[in-house]
């Protein structure tokens, strides 16, 4: 494999179709304000490196990426990449990671609006994130202890889990398919309208109008907390254990929890069961 050590490059595609290449401590910068350094390679480390420059990783395949700096000048770092691991490092550019595949990242920071569009596959642990629209059409994710802040998160997602994550975001999960979301905190508005298949087990779901107008959705054990208007024309199993605000005219199923508030029926297709119950029926 070939080594770059502590080397500057600002060129244009600086290192275009290389293969087998281990670039440490270097710099991607300049007055020259080059574009797509890694494009069309494969086999690359890039490691302990700064990115200041647009576009690096473009069609590439078999990237290891660890303790380097993509600044918010790094512009749409990975695109149309496949087998990638990132540790280690910060992604603070827009759109940092699109219609990738194969993806593994652990102890990351990303700061990214519109951040992993269309990506299939993709495992994080251990990381933080702020953005926009994150991880919009993308599928077969799975977030391990990830601490996300933004808005419009995981919209279209198919085939998806997430295990003691906290997402503190607005409308998450809308129109999302075969999910499961556990042990987590999920804090937001209107959480997971015309979404199919998705189940919150041990959750703690904060803020208003909660899981609307849903297909086949299951809530296992879990705290609803400032939750009015919930369940709006739903098809739903759930078993809260905290008092629920309001439920307005379930569909179908039933909603178990020990006290709600006020139960809204003005709808004469609402058939779904309320049940007030001590102990979760799920149990």
């Amino acid at each position: 494999m070939k080594t770059v050590l502590n080397q500057f490059f600002d060129n244009e595609r600086a290192l275009y179709g290389e293969c087998g290449i281990n670039v440490c401590d270097c710099k991607f910068d300049g007055p020259a304000d080059g574009e797509s350094a890694f494009k069309e390679c494969r086999d690359v480390i890039a490691d302990k490196c700064f990115f200041n420059l647009r576009y690096p990783f473009w069609h590439d395949v078999k990237l290891k990426i660890s303790r380097c700096e993509m600044t918010e000048l790094c512009r749409a770092a990975l695109w149309y990449s496949h087998d990638i691991e990132i540790t280690d490092t910060k992604l603070h550019g827009i759109k940092a990671l699109r219609e990738c595949g194969n993806v593994i990242m652990k102890n990351c920071d990303i700061i990214s609006p519109e951040f992993g569009w269309s990506v299939n596959g993709l495992e994080m642990t251990d990381c933080t994130a702020e953005s926009e629209y994150f991880m919009m059409r993308s599928k077969n994710l799975k977030f391990e202890r990830v601490n996300f802040k933004g808005k419009y998160s995981f919209q279209y997602i198919e085939n998806s889990e997430f295990d003691n994550c906290v997402f503190d975001t607005k409308d998450a999960f809308w129109h999302a398919k075969n999910i499961i979301v556990r042990n987590s905190v999920v804090k937001g508005e209107y959480l997971a309208w015309y979404c199919e298949n998705v189940t919150f087990e041990n959750c703690r779901i904060i803020g208003t109008q909660p899981l609307c107008y849903c297909k086949n959705l299951k809530l296992i054990n879990c705290e609803m907390i400032n939750a009015d208007l919930c369940f709006e024309k739903s098809d739903v199993e759930a078993c809260v254990t905290t008092s629920i605000i309001s439920v307005k005219n379930p569909l179908s199923g039933y909603i178990c929890a020990p006290h709600i508030e006020k139960v809204i029926r003005d709808d004469e297709n609402s058939h779904g069961e309320i049940v007030i119950c001590g102990d979760c029926c799920c149990a």
